[in-house]
């Protein structure tokens, strides 16, 4: 299926290659010693949006790419909008520099094996960051990976304990921490201007309610490379509806909208806390709703309730404000993407000091984590703060399955006298034939 098209856009990029005219300041300006090489894992729609970013920095040179499909347009009709996969994410390197990527590989391993790659940028699917991950850091790369860090908890814990153990640089793709209106008002919240904080309001999306596209079983338009795409996790009968964008819909791939962005929002609710390190005492699932279809599992609403140290409440859930609100005994500030606001408006004056912790500028979120690799200094989202970031999220899908509350002993990242809700936290299922890295 769509074979014509798929040799037709492939012959047609060759051409466009052979005889476009390339800017030539871009390899010379940095000295070789000083790039930063990178290898690309997953090229989807978000894959080729950081390609962009990194290919924006001065510095880098990105020498390999990878992507199960050579060429496909997410859940858009062949031919339409623009194309994605590893034959397009070779073009496009070849038309931002002096050089074409030395590899274009279906097999992440070819990538993670190369000896003269600095960084691997891990863009797929849930599913599979804890493998490319791992296998990049045991090679000695460091990683810039997108959210959330994991699918499964233990794959977080794996890939924590790793970063650790070989010393390897980690950016998770929580950029909201690069970005300066949750800086400001982490900053505000962290200097005390809400007086007592008294609770924490993280709004998040709503999951897919109905199947998102075309729902029919098919057989795939390339069937080794949606095996290839499935790789450890279950293999579900191929549909549209359950693939490209909207994979996260099941619990096979994803976790559903809920793990999409909990990395975002209650990742800057655990920065404005003090939390990167720990997190709450007690996770409670409540009002859960499932999809009014089969194609997905995961919920449609959803409510988690958290309990940390000292007081302090929240409430992970589609039905507050998209954003983070902070209510305290002084007001209260809420933060989403491109706006700022508070109950008290000085504390939004650019010259208003709520008191001395301060971040500093924000710097772009790749430019951070190339400056890191380069000092070998700490991230502003390291591969921790990822991870603590959505355990709530992966405790709030075990209350739900138990119907119960959980204790959480946060310095232990264990369940407290439950072995059941801790076995189940801890599962990790994978298809046979696709071990461990």
């Amino acid at each position: 299926m769509h074979a014509a098209s798929r040799r037709t856009f492939l012959q047609a990029s060759a051409a466009a290659a052979a005889g476009s005219v390339l800017p030539r300041g871009w390899a010379r300006a940095v000295p070789p010693s000083e790039r930063v090489t990178v290898g690309f894992v997953g090229l989807g729609e978000r894959g080729m949006h950081l390609l962009g970013e990194f290919l924006a920095e001065p510095d880098v040179q990105v020498m390999a790419v990878c992507d199960v499909e050579d060429v496909h347009y997410r859940d858009r009709t062949w031919g339409q909008g623009k194309p994605l996969g590893r034959m397009p994410a070779a073009e496009r390197v070849q038309q931002a520099s002096s050089s074409t990527p030395g590899l274009v590989t279906a097999d992440f391993r070819e990538v993670v094996a190369r000896d003269d790659l600095d960084v691997i940028v891990v863009a797929t699917p849930d599913h599979w960051h804890a493998d490319c991950t791992l296998a990049a850091i045991q090679a000695g790369k460091d990683v810039y990976c997108e959210k959330p860090v994991t699918h499964r908890f233990a794959e977080g814990r794996a890939v924590c304990r790793a970063v650790e153990m070989h010393g390897a640089v980690f950016q998770t793709g929580s950029q909201q921490r690069s970005w300066p209106e949750f800086r400001r008002a982490v900053e505000l919240v962290r200097n005390g201007v809400l007086g007592s904080l008294e609770r924490i309001e993280v709004g998040l999306p709503s999951g897919y309610e109905n199947a998102m596209g075309e729902a029919t079983v098919t057989l795939p338009p390339d069937e080794a490379a949606y095996e290839r795409w499935c790789g450890p996790a279950e293999k579900l009968p191929y549909m549209r509806a359950r693939h490209h964008r909207w994979w996260r819909g099941h619990s096979a791939y994803g976790g559903g909208v809920l793990m999409d962005w909990i990395g975002h929002h209650n990742d800057i609710a655990h920065w404005s806390l003090d939390l990167d390190g720990t997190g709450p005492s007690r996770v409670t699932a409540e009002g859960w709703t499932r999809a009014a279809t089969d194609v997905y599992d995961t919920p449609h609403h959803y409510t988690i309730a958290c309990e940390y140290p000292g007081g302090v409440t929240s409430t992970i859930s589609d039905r507050n404000q998209l954003g983070t609100r902070w209510i305290g005994s002084e007001g209260w500030i809420h933060v989403t993407r491109g706006k700022l606001t508070a109950s008290e408006d000085r504390w939004l004056a650019a010259d208003f000091r709520g008191g001395p912790w301060d971040l500093g500028p924000a710097v772009g979120h790749v430019r951070n984590f190339l400056d890191c690799v380069k000092t070998r200094g700490l991230c502003v989202a390291p591969a921790h703060v990822g991870h603590r970031s959505i355990t709530p999220g992966h405790l709030g899908y075990v209350s739900h399955a138990l119907g119960r509350s959980l204790a959480w002993d946060a310095a232990a990242q264990k369940i407290v006298d439950d072995p059941e809700a801790q076995q189940m936290l801890e599962q990790n299922p994978r298809r046979a034939g696709w071990g461990h890295t």
